[in-house]
């Protein structure tokens, strides 16, 4: 892998917030886009012993998370933990409908007698 690579995977974090807790830490970084569009990464770290190495080393798992979700993700993380903490189940939420908008153009209203043709015109009076 060449260094350009290595940076495009490895952003310059924005902001980060480590949360330890136990036996995992997470890390909170906020990293950006090549166009500058801000993105969460969530890491959960963990420590495990390797017995057949003999040592430790650290296990991660990482969670993208892009702007344009962050509402739909917390509304859903605060219902699960709603539910955790109170036992209740959140109500359904209503189906999302898409706004559509419709063009309408007025059409003149043309009778059958309205359809002769110009050289005939002089025919048909009475």
């Amino acid at each position: 892998m060449d260094e350009q690579e290595n940076k495009d995977l490895n952003r310059e974090e924005i902001y980060s917030r480590v949360i330890r807790a136990g036996k995992r830490t997470y890390f909170f970084d906020v990293k950006a886009t090549r166009s500058g569009e801000q993105y969460l990464t969530i890491t959960e770290s963990k420590r495990r012993f390797n017995n057949d190495q003999g040592k430790f080393f650290y296990e991660k798992h990482k969670l993208f998370l892009y702007k344009e979700d962050f509402e739909k993700f917390t509304r859903g993380l605060d219902e699960v933990i709603e539910f955790i903490d109170t036992g209740k189940k959140a109500p359904e939420p209503e189906p999302e409908v898409e706004e559509v908008t419709v063009k309408t153009e007025s059409v003149a209203t043309v009778e059958f007698e309205d359809l002769v043709d110009p050289e005939d015109a002089g025919e048909n009076e009475i």
